[in-house]
């Protein structure tokens, strides 16, 4: 190689290199939370049906998920800069497949939850919508498998939470 040829390489990888930083430098993968916002409340969600235990699940998965996440750091309600409300208003039960004798093989749980999230420093709302999500589970397995189809559409809904809190897009 050509002393010449070298620097044309060299020059091409930093021009490369600075074009990437320039066109990704806006973008980033943690979600697009305003500045401001640094810390959120997550109180017990209300419920609305006669579910036992689900308020606390779904609480539960939320705040675990922004752990995770990390974006936010989960806050007392009074300190915090964000505030994610909410209450579960549906469980609703419906068969997803039948078998070849038209028994039910697999049921669909949807779940149904109403979700404001508050931007408690300028005391406006941020988003408010009816989030429904679903678990299947296998009818002749019992009680415990019906919890894990309740368990199932509890983790889709508290990743959309996260999502719709933290990414702008």
């Amino acid at each position: 190689m050509t002393l010449a040829y070298k620097k044309n390489i060299q020059m091409c990888l930093i021009i490369s290199a600075f074009l990437l930083q320039f066109h990704c430098g806006f973008y980033s993968f943690s979600g697009s939370v305003a500045p401001h916002l640094k810390t959120v409340a997550i109180p017990l969600f209300e419920n609305r049906t006669v579910e036992f235990g689900i308020a606390e699940e779904l609480t539960d998965a939320v705040i675990d998920e922004f752990s995770r996440d990390n974006t936010l750091k989960i806050s007392d309600r009074a300190l915090a800069d964000m505030l994610i409300d909410g209450a579960i208003v549906r469980v609703d039960d419906r068969a997803g497949a039948f078998d070849q004798s038209e028994r039910v093989q697999d049921m669909k749980l949807y779940l149904t939850v109403s979700v404001t999230c508050t931007d408690q420093v300028k005391r406006e709302k941020l988003w408010e919508e009816r989030i429904t999500q679903w678990g299947s589970y296998d009818p002749s397995e019992g009680a415990d498998a019906r919890r894990n189809g309740i368990s199932e559409a509890i983790e889709k809904i508290s990743q959309e939470i996260l999502n719709k809190s933290v990414s702008g897009w």
